[in-house]
């Protein structure tokens, strides 16, 4: 065999072997290296670079040497589940850098931060004041979790005592131009459906590059051809107009009956009804 194709199937070979070993230990792998999968990860590339080019003639020694070093991570891993000293060893510990709005400038030199890197990965969450801080520490990872004081804190519903309906995830029912069945099943949706609301919208599947359908049952597409414009989907906006209306006509009947009776039954509704109309108008508004 020519030595250039050996190369080519060792190569070949080997980036195979290395694909189903990263496969094996996983995504955290990928995401998340502590120092130990770091150097491992290291040595397991150099080994394969070395035997891929031929450097050393018998490849199944490569193999092996690869096995075994793919094998610590994922060893270690089993070990780090059943002993939290073992796993701080090997993981690290995460460190605070900022303590009730104080920077710990030990901690900083400990890990070798300067100021500058600090306020770098502050800013990288969107924190330009140190004095907006509250907690702050540095994950294994290198990654700056951040805690805000209560007050530079976003405003939720809960902080108002307000209700809002759960969210669940949207589906891709279009993608490319093609109806992808699974998700649109999932989504209680019907493709007679989807054919339907794309003529709402006057658009064709062939148009549509991606397609979704979010937890209220809208259709938001987004085309090819970036020049077309598409119309907002008016569902919501429909039945919080038809909600008014209901909630207004049922006042007026209140005012326009002489029965006590029905007067009561209408004021009653109409008042039930503008309480469901003050809980969904952000979600219907939105």
């Amino acid at each position: 065999m020519p030595e250039w194709l050996d190369v080519v199937v060792r190569s070949l070979l080997f980036v195979v072997v290395l694909f189903l070993i990263t496969k094996w230990l996983g995504k955290k792998q990928l995401s998340e290296l502590s120092f130990f999968e770091y150097v491992t990860g290291i040595t397991i590339g150099s080994i394969a670079g070395e035997v891929a080019m031929g450097l050393e003639k018998n490849m199944f020694n490569g193999i092996i040497g690869i096995l075994i070093f793919a094998s610590m991570p994922f060893l270690a891993g089993l070990i780090s589940l059943k002993s939290k000293a073992f796993r701080d060893f090997i993981e690290g510990k995460a460190t605070v850098f900022i303590k009730d709005g104080k920077i710990m400038e030990d901690n900083l030199k400990k890990e070798k931060y300067t100021t500058d890197e600090l306020l770098e990965l502050l800013r990288n969450k969107d924190v330009f004041q140190v004095a907006d801080v509250e907690f702050a520490l540095l994950e294994p990872t290198g990654e700056l979790s951040v805690l805000l004081k209560k007050e530079n804190q976003p405003l939720t519903p809960k902080d108002v005592n307000l209700n809002v309906a759960s969210i669940k995830e949207p589906q891709s029912v279009i993608m490319d131009g093609e109806i992808l069945d699974e998700p649109l099943s999932t989504s209680g949706r019907s493709r007679n459906w989807l054919k339907t609301e794309l003529e709402k919208l006057g658009v064709t599947i062939e148009n549509v590059f991606l397609g979704q359908v979010d937890s209220y049952g809208q259709l938001t597409v987004d085309l090819f051809d970036d020049k077309l414009q598409v119309p907002s989907p008016q569902e919501k906006p429909l039945v919080f107009a038809a909600m008014k209306k209901c909630q207004a006509d049922l006042e007026l009947f209140a005012l326009g009956t002489e029965s006590t009776e029905a007067k009561q039954m209408y004021s009653e509704n109409s008042k039930k009804l503008q309480e469901a109309i003050d809980k969904l108008s952000p979600i219907l508004k939105s």
